[in-house]
């Protein structure tokens, strides 16, 4: 099956500065943090006493909004992010996300940024992880962990510590059943040890879940999955929310044999199968305190349907689909995608400009599908000055961690519209997207040409793809 975006990057090794000491002190210290990092939920400094009296790392506490299942807008860390880098850069990155507040932030539990967490059974590895659960806290964020994925000992691979296989054949590998009441005490131990992180996400994109000889998702197995980890996680705390299924919500040609014969639009015809393997999860799912799906506005042929802009008309259409099913949970993004990848799986030839607006008209209809949460994939490099649909400049150079435009979109979204926002009505021209409140209205030129766009009355000059907010 296709992917969309969410390719598998390896975990990356950081070493901890240790202070200079003097004499035999360095090798005692030394000894003695090693052996503290193979313990469950051990850590440096930081430790403390967890929910249920084991050590955890880090200080508890999480900011405003970070105990409601939706959290509003925000980003996903990937390979590289603020946490590493020049020190100049990361500060300014890290200042950045502190001052919009309290902005949403996810964090893959292995792979995406962070080393394998359990490398042998019982032994723990977490200083990756800790790095940039450090950063998400130290920038005002709300922590959100996907769990996702697992230890090459519960696949089928080699166990220890120099034996992970980071290919993205690998990685993307799910746990063998006989592993998930293994893959479900990771997932408490990485609760425990960070137990201001209240959100968890159970998997990610139905991940070696395909089923070759049925040419189906195999949705009895990762439900199963799900729900030992959803017992385990509230066994830890029955306030930690839990979520899923992470599918991707793949749109086909109408014409496809896998195509649903009802539930399609201008913009394709949903997959079938993954109809099926959402439905089947939300029958026989143990709980959920929040709904997970991810995709891409364009089929799985890459055609943007009829356009780019109206081709994410299948947000709003897929959010209405779900929440009909699953009441009053509230609805997340965890990907959301609205410009094929070229060959090599890197972005197009847009301009930020039309990068931008697009990516405006997707989070709008995401929100009129009833989502209250999203979380942008940031397709963050390590160095260089060409970063096309960053956050930021890449803070492995001095002159770094610079604001690109498409974080001023995401984090304007996050705090004009946070949930519990009353969004209203506002007459508008067919040329513009518009997402209002009482105080404020996003507006998105979607022709390439300057227009003059009539908004709730008011009519003004708007350039090509521009993207407007305007005060009510």
């Amino acid at each position: 099956m296709r992917r969309h975006g969410c390719t598998a990057e390896v975990g990356r090794v950081r070493r901890w500065r240790l202070a200079a000491l003097l004499g035999v002190a360095v090798a005692v210290l030394a000894l003695l943090v090693t052996l503290i990092h193979t313990l469950p939920g051990d850590g440096p400094d930081t430790a403390g006493t967890s929910r249920d009296g084991a050590r955890v790392y880090g200080t508890p506490g999480s900011p405003p909004g970070g105990d409601r299942p939706e959290v509003g807008w925000g980003f996903t860390h990937t390979q590289y992010s603020a946490d590493d880098g020049d020190d100049a850069a990361t500060a300014r990155v890290e200042q950045r996300v502190k001052g919009v507040g309290g902005l949403p932030q996810d964090q893959a539990m292995m792979g995406w940024g962070a080393d394998n967490p359990e490398p042998v059974k019982g032994r723990y590895d977490f200083g990756a992880m800790d790095q940039r659960v450090d950063f998400i806290r130290r920038s005002g964020g709300i922590p959100v962990v996907t769990l996702c994925c697992s230890p090459d000992w519960m696949k089928g691979g080699t166990s220890g510590v120099d034996h992970t296989d980071w290919s993205q054949a690998a990685l993307e590998r799910a746990p063998l059943p006989e592993h998930y009441a293994d893959f479900a005490a990771l997932a408490a131990t990485v609760a425990k040890r960070y137990p201001d992180v209240r959100h968890f996400i159970v998997w990610n994109e139905f991940k070696g879940f395909w089923n070759d000889a049925r040419s189906r998702w195999d949705y009895e197995g990762y439900t199963r999955l799900y729900n030992l980890v959803y017992k385990a996680l509230k066994k830890v705390d029955k306030n930690i929310m839990v979520g899923g299924p992470y599918l991707v919500m793949d749109s086909l040609d109408p014409r496809s044999s896998d195509a649903s014969p009802t539930f399609k639009g201008s913009w394709g015809a949903m997959d079938q199968r993954v109809l099926d393997a959402f439905s089947y999860w939300n029958r026989h799912k143990a709980g959920a305190d929040f709904v997970v799906v991810d995709g891409s506005s364009y089929t799985n042929d890459d055609e943007l349907l009829p356009d780019e802009f109206a081709a994410t008309d299948k947000f709003t259409a897929v959010g209405d689909w779900v929440r009909a099913r699953t009441g009053d949970l509230p609805l997340w993004w965890s990907e959301y995608y609205v410009e094929p990848a070229d060959g090599d799986d890197q972005r197009r030839d847009w301009s930020e400009t039309r990068r931008v607006a697009v990516q405006a008209a997707g989070l709008i209809a995401m929100v009129k599908g009833g989502a209250t949460s999203g979380f942008y994939w940031n397709p963050e490099k390590k160095k260089g000055t060409d970063c096309p649909g960053c956050l930021w400049t890449p803070t492995y150079d001095a002159d770094g961690g610079r604001e690109l435009p498409l974080f001023g979109l995401v984090s304007r979204f996050h705090q004009e519209f946070p949930p519990g926002t009353r969004y209203e009505t506002v007459t508008a021209d067919d040329e513009v997207r518009v997402l209002a409140d009482d105080r404020t209205a996003l507006v998105v030129n979607t022709r390439n040409r300057t227009i003059s766009a009539k908004v709730d009355g008011q009519r003004f000059a708007m350039q090509a793809y521009e993207v407007t907010w305007l005060k009510r």
